[in-house]
């Protein structure tokens, strides 16, 4: 790993961090006083597991983004794939703020669809640039395609 790699995804990796951070601190705002008090789906995970996941996502968008960042942001290509990844962080951590905080879970839901197609979009100019930092995305994909699912089932079960 070179030098201007390890800066720009620890960098990177931070960002992602404080953007989870935000998230977090949204969700605690609204999981006792409603969270806790919405009948869910038998798929849901458990709490104690859901940190954990959501750290190593926001990890690996890092070092995903560190790799296309590290290719040059003078490039046309490096540009555009690092402001779809601004927007899918924009958007995961507006999705927070309607759940929880706003206790909005339709609209969480668009919004996290989304998402999903934002993530397909910076996949596709991930791997452009770097075919590791597109492969990096994939485990957020999917977990968000659970969100996706878990948000749709709380929504209609508390409709």
């Amino acid at each position: 790993m070179t030098k201007k790699l390890l800066i720009r995804s620890s960098f990177a990796v931070a960002i992602c961090l404080v953007f989870g951070f935000m998230g977090a601190v949204a969700t605690q705002s609204g999981l006792a006083d409603y969270y806790d008090t919405l009948r869910k789906p038998w798929f849901e995970i458990p709490e104690d597991i859901f940190s954990p996941v959501w750290i190593l996502m926001y990890a690996l968008l890092g070092l995903a983004a560190g790799k296309v960042w590290s290719k040059g942001f003078y490039h046309k290509w490096v540009k555009t794939a690092l402001l779809h990844f601004l927007f899918l962080l924009l958007l995961n951590g507006f999705w927070f703020v309607l759940f929880f905080a706003l206790q909005m879970p339709f609209f969480a839901l668009l919004v996290i669809a989304a998402l999903f197609i934002v993530i397909l979009f910076t996949i596709r100019w991930f791997k452009i640039i770097n075919d590791q930092a597109a492969y990096l995305l994939i485990p957020y994909a999917i977990w968000i395609l659970f969100a996706i699912a878990l948000n749709f089932e709380i929504w209609r079960l508390n409709s």
